[in-house]
C-alpha cells in the first residue's frame, strides 16, 4: 500500500512516501525536501550471527553523481569507494541508531541511504538520518523509534533550522541534533568560539523541532498498522547470573583499585578463567553466555561503585583530569612536532606545509572543493596492545580525524596571512580514552611549534556519565572502560573564549537539560586546566618557522601578464623553476605564489617575474639588448617579451649613415622610452638616453 504524508520543515515541504518502490525490503521510504530526494531502505537476516557481543548493525549512505546531474571524474565513470564525507555520514546515521535496537538481537541489520537527487539548498544527510528511521519504524525489525534529525546554525544571533549552503558560510554555528520525541540522542557539529550556554540553547532549537517530524513517522506506522515480529534475544538464564555473582563479584569489586589499564585487564581476565572453571564450563557456546553475564555484573559493579564512592576507577575523583606531559619539537626534520600525554593517553603530532598544489581536491554534489587544511588519524594496533593487521582507514579513523579538524579550523589564520596548505597527522602512540580530544591538544600544540599564527590554543575533552537508580555521576576526561561502561561519550573542545567542537553519543533513552548543562560546564573547567597546561610548555605561535619549512611569499600580478609569466607552452614559468629552484603557483586571480626553503632563490625568482610583468613607461630609461638589425634602425629588447625600435635618426647626435656604425646585435644599449603609439608600439632613443645621461653627470659634477 503505497502512502506519502507531507509536512513544513524549517519552511521547506518535506515528505515520506512508502510503498511504491524497493517493496521486497523489510521496510524502504522515499524523504523529499525541497529537490532533494533520498531512497532509504531497511533489511535484516532472518538468521542470527552467533556469539556477537554487538548489535550487527551496518549503514551505508551513498551520493550517487548523477544526483546533481555530474558524471563521476576520473579514469572509471562510475562511483566507487565510499568517500570520507560518505563515511561520516554513514557513521552518524548509525550512531543514534544502534542503542534504540534491543540487547541480545543478533539478526542483521542493513541500512542503505541513496541519495537520488540533490538541490544544494537541503542537506541529504538529513534525509537519510530521517529515512533510516522511518524504514525501521515501518518495517518488521524491532526498533524502538522513531526519532529525526535537523541542523541548526546561526546567524546575527538568531537560530535556523537546516540552513542552507550560504547560510552556513554566514554561520557561527553548525549542530546536528538527533533525538526522540522526548530526549536528546546524538549531538555533532562545530562552533566559532559559541559560549556553553548557547551551544545548548542551539541544541534544545532543534531538539524542538524535530516533533512534527517524529509525529508524521507515528501517524504513516499508525496508518499501516506495522507490528514488529518476535525475535529471539540472546541472553544468560538468571540462574548463570547467580552463580557467576557468587563467585566472581569480590575477585571484580578487587579490580576498581587497579589505577593501571593492563594490571587491570589481567586481573579481570583471570578472574574469568576462574569462573569458567568453577563452573565447570569448556564448550564455547556455554563460556559465551557466562562472558556475558560477568560483564554484565562488573558493569553494574562498576557503575554503583562510581555513584556510591563519587570515585573512579584509577583513583580520580569524578571532575579530575588525568596527568598531562606536554613536548614540542620532538622531531627534528619536520615543520612542527608535539608529543602530548595525557594518563594512558598519548598521540604525536606532526605539522607539514605545502603549496596551493598540496591542495586537497575533492569530488562533491556540489562541484570541487579544494581543502587547504587537513588532519589525519592514526590508531595503530600497538596503542592499546593488540595484534591485528594494518588496514586503510576505517570509519573510527576517519570519524575522529575530522571531529579534531573541525576543531582547529576555526582558530587558523587566513590564507591571506599564512598562504600554506596545512597537513596535520595524528599518530595515538597509547590509548585509553579520549585519543580524539587528545589529538585536538596534540595537534594545537604541533601548529604553535611549527609557528602557524592560530587565533587561539584548542584543548578538547572527552565527558562521561553514568545515570543509576536515579543518582546521576558526570565524569570528565574518560577512561576507555568507562566509555564503555558508561552512558555516555560527550566530546567537547574550544578555547579560552568558547566551543569550536562538539560531539555527544548516548546509551540511554535521552538527557534532561540540566543534565547536559551540568556536563557542558564541568567540561568547560577541564578544559581550562587542560589549557593552561599546554600553555606551560608553549604559550604562544613561535615567530620563525623551521628552517626546513618551505617559505611562501606572494606576488600580485595584472591579469593580463599571467600569459607573461607562463610563457609560450609554459617557456617562461620553467625558466624560472630551473634556474631558482623555487616551487611556483599562478593562480587566475593573478597572485602568483613562491616556495622554497632558500629565501635567496625565492628573492631571484622575484626578480625574473618582475621583469616579465613590468610595463614601459614614456620617458623611462631602461637597458637592452639589440635583437635585430634593420635598414631604418634597430629592434631592442627591453626585457623579456617587450621590445622597441630605435630609429637610425635616434642613434646618435649628428647623421648615421649605417645602423651597424654605431649597434651590432646582442650589444647591450641604454635606450629612453619616447613614445608608444595607440598599436601598444615603442619608439626609442639612444640619442635622447645618453643625452640625459649627460646632462645628469654635469650636474652632479
Amino acid at each position: 500500500m503505497s502512502q506519502k504524508l507531507e509536512i513544513d520543515f524549517g519552511g521547506r515541504p518535506f515528505s515520506i512516501e512508502t510503498g511504491k518502490v524497493a517493496k521486497q525490503a523489510n521496510g524502504s521510504v522515499m524523504v523529499q525536501y525541497g529537490e532533494t530526494v533520498v531512497l532509504v531502505t531497511a533489511v535484516t537476516s532472518d538468521k542470527k550471527r552467533e556469539g556477537l557481543d554487538f548489535i550487527p548493525l551496518t549503514v551505508n549512505y551513498l551520493e550517487m553523481t548523477y544526483a546533481a546531474g555530474r558524471i563521476p571524474g576520473g579514469f572509471f565513470k562510475r562511483e566507487g569507494r565510499p568517500s570520507d564525507r560518505e563515511t561520516l555520514i554513514s557513521r552518524f546515521i548509525d550512531r543514534p541508531l544502534r542503542p534504540l535496537f534491543p540487547k541480545g538481537f543478533q539478526n542483521e541489520i542493513q541500512i542503505i541511504a541513496t541519495v537520488l537527487s540533490a538541490d544544494q539548498d537541503n542537506d541529504p544527510s538529513i534525509l537519510g538520518m530521517i529515512g533510516a528511521s522511518s524504514a525501521l519504524s515501518l518495517s518488521d525489525i524491532p526498533f524502538e523509534g522513531p526519532i529525526a534529525g535537523a541542523k541548526v546554525g546561526r546567524i546575527d544571533g538568531k537560530f535556523i533550522l537546516n540552513p542552507t549552503h550560504e547560510e552556513l558560510e554566514l554561520s557561527d554555528i553548525d549542530l546536528f541534533v538527533a533525538g526522540s520525541e522526548n530526549a536528546i540522542i546524538m549531538v555533532e557539529g562545530s562552533a566559532k568560539e559559541a559560549k556553553e550556554e548557547e551551544i545548548l540553547e542551539a541544541i534544545l532549537f532543534g531538539h524542538q523541532s524535530l516533533k512534527p517530524v517524529i509525529d508524521l513517522q507515528k501517524q504513516m506506522k499508525s496508518a499501516l498498522g506495522v507490528a514488529p515480529r518476535e525475535f529471539e534475544l540472546r541472553k544468560p538464564e538468571a540462574s548463570i547470573y547467580e552463580k557467576v555473582n557468587a563467585i566472581a563479584q569480590e575477585k571484580l569489586r578487587e579490580t576498581f583499585y587497579i589505577t593501571e589499564k593492563g594490571k587491570r585487564r589481567e586481573q579481570m581476565e583471570e578472574t574469568l578463567q576462574l569462573t569458567f572453571q568453577e563452573l565447570g564450563v569448556e564448550d564455547e557456546p556455554s563460556q559465551k553466555m557466562v562472558k556475558i553475564a560477568f560483564e554484565e555484573i562488573y558493569r553494574k559493579l562498576i557503575r554503583k561503585f562510581i555513584i556510591e564512592k563519587k570515585q573512579r576507577i584509577d583513583g580520580r575523583s569524578l571532575s579530575e583530569i588525568r596527568s598531562i606531559s606536554c613536548e614540542v619539537g620532538i622531531l627534528p626534520r619536520t615543520h612542527g612536532s608535539a608529543l602530548f600525554t595525557r594518563g594512558e593517553t598519548q598521540v604525536l603530532a606532526v605539522v607539514t606545509f605545502g603549496t596551493s598544489e598540496d591542495e586537497q581536491k575533492i569530488n562533491s554534489l556540489s562541484g570541487e572543493i579544494y581543502k587547504s587544511f587537513m588532519l589525519h588519524y592514526n590508531f595503530p594496533p600497538f596503542c592499546t596492545g593488540e595484534v591485528s593487521p594494518l588496514r586503510s582507514p576505517g570509519r573510527r579513523e576517519i570519524g575522529h580525524g575530522a571531529l579534531a579538524e573541525r576543531a582547529i579550523l576555526p582558530v587558523l589564520p587566513s590564507s591571506e596571512q599564512f598562504p600554506y596548505t596545512i597537513r596535520i597527522v595524528s599518530e595515538v602512540l597509547e590509548s585509553n580514552g579520549s585519543s580524539s580530544m587528545a589529538t585536538v591538544c596534540g595537534s594545537t600544540l604541533s601548529l604553535m611549534d611549527a609557528g602557524v599564527p592560530i587565533k587561539a590554543p584548542v584543548a578538547g575533552i572527552a565527558m562521561g556519565l553514568i545515570l543509576e537508580d536515579g543518582e546521576t555521576a558526570v565524569l570528565s576526561d574518560i577512561l576507555g572502560d568507562e566509555d564503555h561502561f558508561g552512558d555516555m561519550d560527550f566530546k567537547v573542545a574550544g578555547t579560552a573564549e568558547g566551543v569550536t567542537a562538539i560531539q555527544m553519543d548516548i546509551k540511554v533513552r535521552g538527557l534532561s537539560k540540566e543534565i547536559m548543562r551540568k556536563v557542558l560546564d564541568q567540561a568547560k573547567e577541564g578544559r581550562f586546566h587542560i589549557l593552561n597546561k599546554m600553555s606551560e610548555t608553549i604559550s604562544e605561535p613561535r615567530k620563525d618557522l623551521s628552517r626546513h619549512a618551505p617559505r611562501i611569499v606572494s606576488l600580485q600580478v595584472k591579469q593580463e601578464k599571467i600569459r607573461d609569466v607562463i610563457g609560450p607552452g609554459g617557456k617562461n614559468i620553467r625558466a624560472i623553476i630551473d634556474q631558482t629552484g623555487v616551487k611556483v603557483d599562478v593562480e587566475d586571480s593573478g597572485v602568483v605564489k613562491l616556495a622554497s626553503p632558500n629565501y635567496e632563490a625565492i628573492e631571484k625568482a622575484i626578480y625574473m617575474i618582475k621583469r616579465l610583468t613590468q610595463e614601459v613607461e614614456v620617458g623611462a630609461l631602461y637597458n637592452g639588448k639589440v635583437v635585430r638589425i634593420l635598414g631604418f634602425g634597430a629592434i631592442v629588447e627591453l626585457f623579456p617579451g617587450t621590445d622597441g625600435l630605435v630609429h637610425i635618426s635616434q642613434l646618435a647626435e649628428g647623421h648615421v649613415k649605417e645602423v651597424t656604425d654605431v649597434l651590432k646585435e646582442g650589444d647591450e644599449v641604454l635606450v629612453k622610452v619616447i613614445d608608444i603609439d595607440p598599436q601598444g608600439r615603442i619608439r626609442l632613443s639612444r640619442k635622447e638616453a645618453l643625452r640625459e645621461t649627460k646632462q645628469s653627470s654635469e650636474e652632479k659634477g
